[in-house]
């Protein structure tokens, strides 16, 4: 049975004014359930219960205590890989393989966090007046974690974790497309012993409860992950009373291949770089530079390989592609083919609907456009790619870095000084050198520019989570 309700202060509850969000499975185009969305009064008590969890049980539980529990909810999960995957996929279109591996990275997630928890201290420091100079890292309180639907669980734990972790409790807003996971996994945790309260999962309406949120005096920070021109707004929500932010927004990522890189390794590894999640992902490679001598060997094998891809029923372990989230969802990316076409460029592969029923796209490749076309320059979240030839490194460099955004990028060549030197300069949070690995549960993850601010993962969330604090001693 799929759980539809509210989950507030350790149990199912419906919202205070009956509204439902229907879920609509990708694939089908079916409804398959309606989920209650929260209110603003229902918003309300999860911080209030959030509040008074975190200030009589939570902030105060010994480090310990909260290893043992965030162990036990990554254990929980893993004994519900399966019916979180199943219902990952049906909610969003995701592949089943894919939907399974983003469960466990999940179940990760919280391991890591729960073996940071003693493990992450404060410094003493010698200071000029003598005494003893300390430094505390304390929880903020009660933390709003909004998450997208592209990857609604992994991100969702990406938050939930650490702020836990660091001893805060957390209203959790998932996306109104994909709230399914969420809800259970607000159920899982409180099974595994967080306390009532200390996780409160309130789908709704987004400009509704993300704005609540944003301004309620009680949430001491805003987790965002989602649209630039969101992560704006709840930016000038939160400044009213200057809420601690972080956001992880939008990207066009470059994938940059100069003629010395291995091509075929680069052209077999660099399709599922930009179509994984059918391109709704915001570090996918859509800009893609080849330098010159090596650009028509590299085309012909990335069109070659990208015709491999299975695109098909993500309930099928075979499938690589699924259906885009939602008819808009794939118009969006049909009017940015449909422009690239008029405007004269090449469309090599794809472009066009593989079903009749179900929001599928074919990968499309885009040859020819120009760095002043809108396809070159926003963000599709859709699977199409741009590829351009370049000869001179100092102006390739400048094109990409010309982008609003700087989320993630890669880098192929097999020379190192010029890895490092390009490295450098290109302004972007997540570099991978001869490789496309962007999320690393270990390391720091987020973006430059309008990519965003503040960084998910590694120890640098738990930095996050906190507030530090100066204590001298006089002698």
């Amino acid at each position: 049975m799929t759980e539809t309700k509210l989950f507030l202060n350790g149990d199912f509850k419906n919202s205070s004014d009956g509204k439902l969000i229907p879920q609509t499975n990708p694939a089908t185009e079916q409804v398959f359930c309606e989920v209650s969305a929260a209110s603003v009064a229902d918003v309300q008590v999860a911080i209030d219960g959030a509040q008074q969890t975190f200030e009589r049980e939570w902030r105060d539980l010994s480090p310990r205590k909260r290893t043992d529990i965030l162990f036990n909810v990554a254990k929980v999960i893993r004994e519900n890989l399966e019916t979180l995957a199943q219902l990952e996929s049906q909610n969003v279109g995701k592949p089943i393989s894919d939907a399974r591996d983003e469960i466990a990275l999940g179940a990760r997630v919280f391991e890591y966090y729960a073996g940071a928890i003693t493990k992450f201290c404060g410094q003493t420091i010698p200071v000029a007046r003598g005494g003893f100079d300390f430094t505390l890292r304390q929880p903020m309180g009660v933390v709003a974690a909004i998450v997208p639907w592209n990857f609604p669980f992994p991100i969702a734990c990406w938050k939930v974790a650490p702020a836990l972790a660091a001893g805060n409790t957390v209203v959790l807003k998932p996306a109104s497309q994909s709230p399914l996971t969420a809800i259970l996994l607000g159920q899982l945790a409180y099974q595994a012993g967080v306390p009532a309260g200390a996780l409160q999962v309130v789908p709704g309406q987004g400009s509704v409860i993300g704005d609540a949120l944003a301004t309620h005096p009680l949430i001491r920070k805003v987790s965002f992950t989602g649209s630039t021109e969101i992560g704006s707004r709840i930016m000038g929500l939160a400044a009213r009373d200057l809420k601690r932010v972080s956001l992880e927004l939008g990207g066009k990522s470059p994938n940059i291949v100069f003629g010395d890189a291995d091509i075929a390794q680069a052209a077999a590894s660099s399709p599922m770089s930009v179509f994984a999640n059918t391109g709704q992902d915001c570090c996918a490679r859509s800009r893609m530079f080849v330098e010159r001598r090596a650009f028509d060997q590299f085309v012909e094998l990335f069109i070659a390989e990208t015709k491999k891809i299975v695109v098909g029923d993500p309930a099928l372990d075979a499938t690589q592609l699924g259906p885009l989230v939602s008819a808009n969802q794939r118009a969006v990316a049909e009017e940015f083919i449909e422009g690239a076409r008029k405007a004269g460029r090449v469309i090599a592969h794809g472009g066009q609907r593989p079903s009749p029923k179900g929001f599928y796209l074919q990968p499309t490749i885009v040859l020819g456009a120009e760095p002043t076309d809108r396809v070159w320059q926003e963000e599709v979240f859709g699977p199409v790619v741009c590829i351009r030839p370049f000869d001179d490194e100092e102006q390739m460099l400048r094109e990409v870095n010309a982008s609003r955004y700087g989320l993630s990028a890669s880098l192929w060549t097999n020379d190192l000084k010029r890895a490092l030197r390009v490295s450098r300069r290109i302004e972007s949070g997540v570099i991978s050198i001869n490789s496309h690995s962007s999320v690393h549960v270990e390391a720091p993850f987020g973006g430059f520019k309008q990519s965003g601010l503040g960084r998910d993962l590694g120890m640098a969330a738990m930095e996050g989570y906190t507030e530090l604090k100066n204590i001298y001693v006089a002698e």
